[in-house]
């Protein structure tokens, strides 16, 4: 069972690191709300981050946010740098769970896992980078599970809405779910809206170095999955959508490696039935595709050199039209903003035999929420260090590297996430 308890030597519950970041601000703004879900009401937590004067700046803009003025005082600030391995085995020891807020996590994740674990603290991060979370599973699954300790990567925008999605579906389903395909799409109110560039410059260093992802995948020697029922069919890489009513392009996020890996887990601990997955995002009408496909070619030049690669991460709005900026969009533009998955799952009724003929039952299910990247991210990954901090019966039996399909299938996160603001539902 995970250590979920605080102690006079480990006193948080919660460590936020990276707070003084752009998601990092909103993940403190988050958490500050939601202190009385703590164990037994009560939320021990601290912010950490390279600067002091940064931190306290974050606290007191918080405190202005929520009208909670007693944060500029009442959270502890930790001093600590991914640079700097002394600074973050301290910060480790004096958490229950570390918030790794700090991106792009190629760059910058291992460090803290490795503090982590080796300190005992579990650490929730929001990488949607799949090259870094697999690796991490790779290198530090077998120690995480010797130290008790869970590493769960993705738990945020990218990948608890799709991951926690197909498990919500199957849970829905009456019978043996076989294959499901999500669609996603986003809607911004008359602000307009945009995405902080770290998520940018995550895209354009995960594309260049897509090579090493394919090897780094042979090392773990998995043989496919077994398909169960009719095999899914693969969309072209740019389709009309019936179900979404627009045009829609395969999702280039972490969402399927995550999910694939979950139902590995799923099938593997539990024996459960792996559900087939493919991942779709709407794209609008006609002038977005071609905004689009100016973009992409663009970018899939410039990536694969130096130079271009720097042009890419020096004028992120110009390349992206304006999607990804350096100053991440504004309050007014959160507010207006919202997702929404659908998931079209298919498979086949109690008592019906999926290696006879064809899925005889469809199921529909949403994951709607507010703005992605700093609203219902914060949200996710809160409630997901809640979550464990709450139930520790429920996760898998031994620590490890996971996902959060394969960490929460068995507690209450979904319920949680309904009560904030992220709501899963039948159609």
């Amino acid at each position: 069972m995970a250590k979920v308890d605080t102690s006079s030597s480990r006193p948080y519950h919660i460590v936020i690191f990276g707070a003084s970041g752009f998601t990092g601000q909103f993940v403190v703004e988050e958490v500050a709300r939601i202190v009385s879900e703590g164990p037994n009401g009560t939320l021990k937590w601290a912010v950490a981050g390279r600067s002091r004067q940064k931190l306290d700046k974050v606290l007191e803009q918080a405190a202005g946010a929520l009208g909670k003025p007693e944060l500029r005082t009442a959270v502890e600030v930790i001093v600590a740098d991914v640079g700097e391995p002394d600074s973050l085995a301290a910060m480790c020891k004096q958490a229950v769970i570390v918030l790794n807020c700090v991106g792009p996590y190629r760059f910058w994740g291992e460090p803290v896992v490795k503090a982590c674990v080796e300190n005992s603290a579990h650490c929730i991060d929001i990488c949607g980078e799949p090259q870094f979370l697999e690796s991490m599973q790779l290198n530090y699954n077998s120690q995480a599970a010797d130290k008790g300790v869970y590493i769960v990567g993705a738990c945020g925008f990218d990948s608890i809405p799709a991951d926690m999605g197909v498990l919500y579906t199957r849970d829905q389903f009456k019978g043996t779910l076989t294959a499901v395909e999500s669609f996603l799409t986003a809607s911004t109110g008359p602000e307009g809206g945009s995405i902080n560039d770290g998520t940018w410059k995550s895209a354009i260093y995960g594309f260049a170095d897509s090579g090493k992802l394919r090897s780094l995948r042979k090392k773990f020697g998995h043989k496919p999955l077994p398909v169960v029922g009719s095999k899914i069919k693969r969309r072209s890489a740019l389709f009309y959508s019936n179900e979404v009513q627009q045009y829609a392009v395969p999702f280039m996020g972490a969402d399927p490696s995550v999910v694939k890996r979950s139902q590995r887990f799923l099938l593997e601990e539990h024996q459960e039935t792996p559900v087939q997955y493919g991942a779709y995002a709407g794209v609008g009408g006609v002038a977005n595709i071609v905004k689009m496909l100016f973009a992409g070619m663009m970018f899939w030049f410039l990536v694969k050199f130096d130079f271009g690669r720097n042009l890419l991460i020096k004028f992120p709005e110009f390349f992206s039209f304006g999607f990804f900026s350096k100053d991440g969009p504004t309050r007014k533009q959160m507010e207006g903003s919202s997702f929404q998955f659908a998931f079209y799952g298919e498979g086949y009724t109690e008592g019906q035999d999926p290696s006879q003929g064809r899925p005889n039952a469809k199921i529909r299910t949403l994951v709607q929420g507010p703005e992605a990247g700093y609203v219902a991210t914060p949200i996710a990954m809160v409630q997901a260090a809640i979550t464990i901090l709450n139930e520790p019966t429920a996760l898998p039996k031994k620590g490890g590297v996971y996902t959060p399909g394969a960490t929460f299938a068995r507690t209450t996160l979904v319920e949680r996430l309904n009560k904030h603001g992220i709501h899963f539902s039948v159609i």
